[in-house]
């Protein structure tokens, strides 16, 4: 939207440009002019929206120039300044339809209130010309809008006269035929977050839109969703880069868009839709401000699955309660997850959400081992971005791995010997490393020797039997849910002689590693996350 300042003082007209923020209000600010003849002569080409005038210069008045203003834009919003209090200029404003009189040493407030009316008055006028629409029109609208958001014919109007309608509506908005059309859809943001202003702003990129590019466009959803001529490689970049940068130069705001698939007939629109809607989900995965479907169809998936190097320094991390190194180790993650070119939005959302189980997971296998039952401790839920939520998928993995963290810190990891159910947590997490007395003690910078008397006394078993006995209650629980080797088994908690292992685990359960599994392993309701955890004796 344009505002246009027109004033012979200088001082006055260069102020009011400068001492408000006319981009803040959502205005693109026009050159002031010094007299209402070049007010006048300006007009019809740079045609603002609304106009700011004084009402006494050399020349022609304000008045006059409000009257003569009305026959060139019909819709322009006028308001006048003054400098006299005077009842008579405040009659003749108003037989000459001026938006708003006031007075100049009423201050830049009063002005903002005004010019936000007009603008109001503005979206009221075009919301009232679009309900007068006639009903053949809407019809027409209504039948197109169905081929593209559901891909349905409307019941409004016969099939066969409402294809031909959809034509010619679409060669209407498009200017020409065209071999092959795309849907686009664009999604800004950065103006107050309440449903008054999206709505404002998602109706002032529409409107420039239809000004900027040939296109059939409407709102759904709090998108613009538009169809546009098929466009490929280089003219494609070019066209939305400049469409981008006008929309956000002109509203100041951010707009990021996605393409879908060419189609070549309205019936097929759908389709583009449906691969501009998937192509749009990547916005939280892949930086930039567009992203074209045909630039991700062609990806065949990435890994799923946090490495097991990776679940160890995080819950090493985790267990530090290091704010920093978790962001940097989200980073690196999710950095590592987005070089891969295969990547589809599944498995980016599936590796995601995996870190966040294994952080879950040894948050849970803490919690019965240090005797903490789910009901004591609130677990932070594993959230999934949503349609058109603008958190990055980075922040949003930090926000819920530092969910977990913040739990384990707060609930699990106080009292006078907190680090020995900070060694329990390191234990949970390293099963498989080493957690020896002395690595262990040193993770929690306690004397080894203390550390043994206290975490004994705590615990009422030795340190080494504790260790030995997570190790058999991990083992039992990947035999009872994994097909894997007795001998990955066995490595996977830390003994390389699967021999030995398979003494330890039938001294502990009377049976070894095969026949647990033959037998069912855990069965009824027993959980399989951990033994019955050890307590003060």
């Amino acid at each position: 939207m344009k505002i246009m300042i027109v004033d012979d003082e200088v001082i006055f007209r260069n102020g009011l440009s400068q001492v408000i923020d006319w981009q803040d209000l959502g205005l693109h600010l026009l050159a002031p002019a010094e007299s209402a003849e070049e007010a006048l002569s300006r007009l019809p080409v740079e045609k603002p929206d609304i106009l700011i005038t004084d009402i006494r210069m050399g020349g022609k008045s304000g008045l006059q120039l409000a009257e003569e203003s009305r026959e060139l834009l019909p819709d322009l919003e006028i308001l006048i300044l003054s400098g006299y209090d005077e009842f008579t200029y405040a009659q003749q404003a108003i037989r000459h339809k001026v938006g708003d009189y006031l007075l100049k040493t009423g201050g830049p407030e009063e002005i903002v209130k005004a010019v936000i009316k007009a603008k109001q008055r503005i979206i009221d006028r075009l919301s009232v010309r679009n309900a007068e629409l006639t009903k053949e029109k809407e019809d027409q609208k209504r039948y197109l809008q169905g081929l593209v958001l559901d891909g349905h014919r409307s019941e409004l109007i016969d099939n066969q006269e409402a294809a031909h309608a959809a034509g010619k509506l679409l060669k209407h908005h498009l200017k020409r035929e065209t071999e092959s059309l795309q849907v686009a859809l664009f999604q800004a943001s950065g103006w107050e977050d309440t449903p008054d202003y999206q709505s404002l702003l998602q109706f002032a990129v529409d409107n420039i839109l239809k000004e900027l590019i040939p296109c059939f466009s409407f709102i759904h959803q709090q998108r613009i969703v538009a169809v546009v001529h098929g466009q490929e490689g280089s003219e494609m970049r070019q066209s939305y880069h400049s469409i981008i940068g006008r929309v956000e130069e002109l509203l100041n705001c951010s707009l990021f868009v996605s393409v879908g698939k060419p189609v070549t007939a309205p019936d097929q629109l759908h389709e583009s839709y449906e691969t501009a809607s998937y192509t749009a989900n990547y916005k939280a995965w892949i930086p930039g401000k567009w992203l074209e479907y045909d630039n991700i169809r062609k990806r065949m998936g990435g890994r799923m699955h946090i490495q097991r190097e990776e679940e160890l320094e995080l819950t090493a991390i985790l267990l530090n309660d290091d704010l920093s190194g978790l962001r940097a180790w989200v980073g690196r993650y999710m950095n590592q997850l987005l070089s891969d070119s295969e990547a589809t939005l599944e498995t980016l959302e599936a590796a995601s959400q995996s870190a966040v189980h294994a952080a879950r997971r040894w948050l849970e296998q803490v919690m019965l081992a240090t005797g903490k039952g789910q009901e004591e401790v609130k677990l932070p839920g594993a959230a999934h971005a949503q349609e058109g939520q603008s958190i990055s998928s980075k922040d949003r993995l930090f926000q819920q791995l530092n969910a977990v963290m913040k739990v384990y810190h707060h609930e699990l990891a106080d009292g006078q010997t907190a680090y020995v159910r900070k060694a329990i947590a390191y234990i949970e997490g390293h099963l498989g490393g080493d957690v020896s007395l002395q690595q262990v003690a040193k993770q929690v910078h306690v004397n080894p020797s203390h550390f043994s008397e206290v975490f004994k006394k705590d615990m009422g078993v030795t340190f080494g039997d504790y260790v030995i006995s997570r190790k058999m209650a991990r083992a039992k629980e990947i035999l009872s849910v994994s097909p894997m080797k007795v001998s990955e088994v066995a490595f996977s908690v830390g003994y390389e002689d699967v021999k030995y292992f398979s003494q330890l685990f039938k001294k502990h359960t009377g049976k070894t590693p095969s026949e647990f599994r033959e037998s069912g392993g855990m069965t009824g309701d027993r959980p399989v996350t951990a033994d019955k955890p050890y307590g003060k004796r």
